[in-house]
């Protein structure tokens, strides 16, 4: 089937796509607004550009009808009423606080409807935020391959089995310790750090399965660096990006689900960036982009914010570094997509050194604007280039965040977001091939928060965008936003 779907662009299908986050409940539920993150996967609806494509869209609470029509008539060349017969969004109604793939599961009826509407299960596959038992569970019972990770290599991904990957793809990666299991481990592993590296000044010590930077605590070394009982005493001030986590809190979680301690990369000039990938079916692994990351937070950790591609200087040395973990993974039997995310520094002579931090084995904050960027454009990654071309041969750029947030945002409804949108003239514009998309509409009204991705030929003109369709959406509250200086991407949009 994926030759097929690689080769035809008509090729008659059937797409589910459940964007359940099936990850550590207690860490997702410090991200704001985390149940509306099952939106993130609406670019998606691009499959329907095949006119003999269906979708089988599934969410915990229903998705405003105005969101499912703003995205559909953003698809050129596609009557929205023929496409919106070959959508079928489905809902649980249930927004408790647990993956949407166990909310599935536990409803027969709901099943046995899917599988109705996917008709032909051997023109038929999931896709899935991430993959785990509970997913390969939920394809067993639709009888339908799984386009993502075997839960079985769901190892590779966890912080202890990203830096035993990262050794044997000879990458680059910070000194420290994994397979750590409680506090012992921890002191012991940063006595020993303190000893590789004098120089180090900090580490950081890491939840095995946390993700945007939540499960990060950032330790300071003591004068007495081999001191066990300083050590001890020091990791009762990690210093945390949630404004909830405690030591106790963290060191439960790290005692459940082990972790590591390295190094924490400190230089003159330092950058964040991230390479996406994806492994198909037949094993090759494919390039997908490369991102500047914009990270904030009490500790620098979280993820805020991209923009695309990454920088010229060291785009290249990105893409070769993670085409060795590619071809690690794949070999492992690895599949569907993942990210990885590097820090770059700059040496005294101004040659750039890349170090490979964490392999993400799922979609991420940076897939919705690259899905974005496919779903308005076309075209595709030049791999010599690390560019993304338009079909007209012209490179595409974009700045994009989901943590646009204020609390006078609050109580915007969806249709008084479209309605500034055409007032404003903030859309899309097929024509030029630039312009805004929004994401995560439906986190608005509610949280004051939403995704955004601003769409241009470079990226100067991207930055531009996004700056000023911020401040627009700021003017309309009578300014009553962020209330921050440009570059407004570069800045924490806290709420109050």
């Amino acid at each position: 089937m994926w030759s097929s779907l690689s080769n035809d662009s008509d090729y008659e299908h059937t797409s589910i796509i459940v964007p359940s986050l099936s990850v550590n409940q207690e860490e997702l539920a410090k991200v704001t607004g985390a149940a509306f993150y099952e939106e993130r996967l609406l670019f998606a609806l691009i499959r329907l550009r095949n006119p003999n494509a269906r979708v089988v869209y599934v969410t915990s609470q229903p998705v405003h009808p105005d969101i499912i029509d703003y995205y559909l008539g953003l698809l050129e060349g596609v009557p929205t009423r023929h496409a919106r017969e070959r959508l079928h969004m489905l809902s649980v109604l249930d927004s408790s606080t647990r993956p949407l793939t166990d909310k599935i599961l536990e409803r027969p009826r709901l099943l046995n409807r899917m599988r109705r509407l996917i008709g032909d299960r051997e023109r038929a596959y999931l896709t899935c935020y991430n993959s785990t038992e509970r997913e390969r569970r939920l394809a067993v019972a639709l009888d339908v391959p799984l386009n993502g990770l075997d839960p079985d290599h769901l190892g590779y991904g966890t912080k202890s089995g990203n830096r035993r990957i990262f050794a044997e793809a000879g990458v680059t990666f910070p000194a420290g310790s994994e397979d750590l299991q409680n506090e012992d481990d921890i002191v012991a592993a940063l006595v020993e750090l303190g000893r590789e590296r004098p120089a180090a000044r900090r580490a950081v010590v890491k939840l095995n399965e946390g993700f945007g930077g939540e499960g990060n605590g950032i330790f300071e070394f003591p004068a007495a660096r081999d001191d066990r009982d300083e050590i001890r005493d020091g990791l009762s001030r990690l210093a945390f990006t949630s404004g909830t986590e405690t030591w106790q809190s963290f060191l439960r979680k790290f005692e459940d689900m082990g972790g590591i301690v390295e190094e924490l990369v400190q230089a003159e000039e330092i950058r964040s960036p991230s390479v996406q990938m994806r492994i198909a079916p037949d094993g090759e692994p494919i390039l997908l982009s490369s991102h500047e990351q914009v990270l904030g937070g009490t500790t620098g950790q979280s993820y805020l914010g991209c923009r695309f591609p990454a920088n010229d200087p060291y785009r290249l040395l990105l893409l070769a570094e993670a085409q060795k973990v590619g071809r690690v993974l794949s070999e492992k039997g690895v599949l569907g997509r993942f990210a990885i995310d590097f820090l770059v520094t700059r040496d005294a002579a101004g040659d750039w050194q890349a170090h490979a931090i964490e392999i993400n084995l799922r979609m991420g904050g940076t897939t919705p604007p690259y899905l974005a960027l496919e779903f308005l454009i076309g075209g595709c990654l030049d791999p010599e280039t690390g560019l993304f071309v338009a079909p007209d041969g012209k490179a595409k750029y974009y700045s994009a965040t989901d943590n646009l947030k204020s609390p006078a945002y609050r109580g915007l409804l969806p249709e008084d977001l479209f309605e500034i949108i055409a007032r404003r003239r903030l859309g899309f514009r097929q024509a030029e091939g630039a312009g805004a998309l929004f994401h995560m509409i439906g986190a608005l009204s509610q949280y004051g928060k939403i995704g955004m991705t601003c769409i241009a030929d470079s990226p100067e003109a991207a930055q531009s965008l996004f700056e000023r369709t911020t401040k627009a959406l700021d003017d309309e509250i009578d300014g009553r936003g962020h209330g921050m200086q440009a570059p407004l991407l570069d800045r924490h949009f806290a709420m109050e």
